[in-house]
């Protein structure tokens, strides 16, 4: 079993769908990633429609917020890796080690082109049919983040449901 050295983390640059960052919350509370929030946000967080994606989950998410991306990379180290439709290497294509930042863009345009430009190497794309603009992005964001825990072999997690006695 390969040694998981780090933490996953998610962040979402400028999302501007509550439901989406609520699923996405949600997705991270069921993993123990991080949600790395980074402003302007299209919502409050106190929005109902995100508190209600989420559901009951709001308590078992470590949540951070920041001013813009400057901010976010001036409080962080580790591994960023930069989820994109103009991504040139898959996302399986990657051994993701130590502690994994797993960036994703606002739902109408993506991340900014001059980050992806600065980071081309680590520019992921999940394979879609041609002429498929994108998938949501809450389910990009669960695709993404079960590739990780898979590579790491799922360590720490229940693997295994049962049916009751009926």
């Amino acid at each position: 079993m390969p040694e998981k050295k780090g933490k996953l983390h998610i962040v979402l640059v400028e999302p501007e769908i509550p439901q989406n960052t609520g699923n996405i919350a949600r997705t991270c509370a069921a993993t123990g990633a991080g949600l790395h929030l980074i402003e302007p946000l299209g919502f409050e967080i106190s929005d109902r429609y995100l508190k209600r994606a989420g559901l009951d989950y709001w308590q078992y998410l470590e949540l951070h917020t920041y001013q813009n991306l400057e901010d976010f990379f001036q409080k962080n180290r580790g591994e960023f890796y930069f989820f994109t439709t103009k991504g040139k290497k898959n996302h399986t294509q990657v051994s993701y080690d130590g502690d994994v930042y797993l960036f994703f863009g606002k739902e109408t345009k993506g991340l900014p082109e001059d980050l992806l430009r600065a980071n081309l190497d680590r520019a992921l794309r999940l394979p879609m049919k041609e002429n498929i603009r994108s998938l949501n992005l809450s389910n990009s964001v669960a695709i993404a983040v079960y590739e990780v825990l898979r590579q790491w072999e799922f360590e720490g997690f229940q693997t295994e449901g049962f049916l009751p006695e009926v």
